[in-house]
């Protein structure tokens, strides 16, 4: 500070003194909670009762708890089959989108207004759509001549409905595909296009390469909010039938906040959070294999 001058001094102050409310709002509302659930996680405690130290004993617990395998199983099974699915259908509706038709601010307004609508309205309008009795999806299968199906309500098509459900709020996703997508410099494609390359080379060659670390981008933000599938189960199924879609946080929900099992569901969120930071780390070990980054010059 001393060999500042008098207005860097200054600048530093109004610096530090409007980052005050961001630190102090970090270390309220999210470090100071994340401590406290570390330290819960220890004890034995029931909601109106008084915390008992067990030191790992929740830990040794979760090994041995059948419906805590259930629900990492069936968040495991909604991860693999969502992530890849919106990712295929966001890359390929914003490829649609990058091309100059007709009406395309229209038609981007149309893909996105999904992820406007309420959680809890989408999940709603869901329930509506896979009911099996009077619900949209089967009254199109049946004046098709298809046969109807159970949808979520069918312990065997529960978590696939779910998976195609997911695409619905593909609309985030579109725009930062469709984003690095307008990024994607012309001249390669010029360059592809000079030596006999089509459409496909084009692609092959120059965008997919450009657009992987916008892939890597979305595969990361997908496979963590995955992770952390709530709504279905608790709108819609209640992690039924038959604990198909007792999904991760609905049981840490359910133990918390139904059961009065705070101890148990803070050790239930910390290892859903090193799950997360290893899953996370893996994908960042094996992104220097495949993404390619052109500033950097190498993968």
């Amino acid at each position: 500070m001393a060999g500042l001058s008098g207005q860097r001094r200054m600048e530093r102050r109004w610096g530090l003194l409007m980052a005050v409310p961001a630190i102090l709002g970090f270390a309220i509302f999210t470090a100071g909670p994340m401590v406290a659930s570390l330290v819960f996680s220890l004890t034995d405690w029931q909601v109106g009762g008084t915390p008992a130290f067990v030191g790992l004993g929740n830990y040794t617990e979760l090994v041995q708890d059948e419906l805590f395998w259930t629900s990492l199983s069936a968040t495991t099974y909604y991860t693999l089959g969502a992530v890849p699915l919106v990712l295929i259908v966001s890359f390929a509706v914003a490829m649609l989108l990058n091309e100059k038709v007709r009406g395309l601010a229209f038609w981007r307004t149309v893909f996105y207004l999904p992820t406007l609508v309420p959680a809890i309205a989408n999940v709603v309008l869901w329930i509506w759509i896979f009911n099996p009795d009077f619900g949209l999806l089967n009254s199109l299968l049946r004046q098709t001549g298809l046969p109807a199906g159970q949808w979520v309500y069918d312990e065997s098509t529960a978590i696939p409905s779910l998976i195609v459900m997911s695409t619905w709020g593909f609309g985030n996703t579109m725009v930062i595909f469709l984003a690095g997508l307008q990024g994607v410099p012309k001249h390669l494609y010029e360059a592809v296009s000079i030596d006999g390359g089509g459409a496909w080379r084009r692609f092959w060659h120059v965008t997919l390469p450009m657009m992987t670390p916008t892939i890597f981008y979305n595969l990361v933000v997908g496979v963590v909010g995955t992770f952390q599938v709530f709504n279905q189960a608790y709108v819609m199924t209640e992690g039924g039938p038959n604990n198909a879609t007792l999904f991760y946080v609905y049981y840490l929900f359910r133990k918390a906040f139904r059961e009065s099992e705070m101890g148990y569901a803070s050790a239930l969120a910390w290892v859903l959070f090193m799950i997360i930071v290893v899953i996370t780390f893996l994908m960042f070990r094996n992104a220097r294999r495949w993404v390619y980054y052109e500033m950097a010059g190498a993968r």
